[in-house]
């Protein structure tokens, strides 16, 4: 997926989620037995009254969130790659040489043509899927 291809929210879901974000961390508290965090809860009413009128204000807070969220997504995805590559793929490839698994058939060998002959031809092609 190219980064043409992502499209910025709308300012209303924009508008609504930070209305939720805010509103949890204004009420988390109680669960400790505190006080609401009142900036916070204000903070996510003007987010909930902006986004229910679709304001243009949110504008600039949703291209900035929307160009955090593609940084965020060049920095985490290779880094994960890396992680299931260097865990996972690694791991099998050295357990597979230490049993001298081929199970591609890439090594070489001497004879004229690598052509596999298929000894049980029971196949049908009818209903794939």
């Amino acid at each position: 997926m190219n980064k043409s291809s992502i499209r910025i929210g709308s300012n209303r879901s924009f508008g609504i989620v930070f209305f939720i974000l805010f509103l949890v961390i204004a009420l988390y508290p109680i669960i400790g037995d505190q006080e609401i965090r009142i900036w916070s809860l204000l903070t996510s009413l003007i987010f909930l009254i902006l986004g229910l009128m679709n304001s243009k204000f949110l504008t600039p807070l949703n291209k900035l969130w929307y160009r955090f969220g593609i940084l965020l997504g060049n920095i985490i995805s290779p880094i994960v790659m890396g992680i299931v590559f260097f865990m996972i793929i690694t791991p099998t490839s050295i357990i597979l040489k230490i049993f001298s698994k081929d199970i591609l058939n890439l090594k070489k060998n001497n004879s004229k043509s690598y052509w596999i002959n298929v000894q049980n031809k029971d196949s049908k092609m009818k209903d794939q899927f």
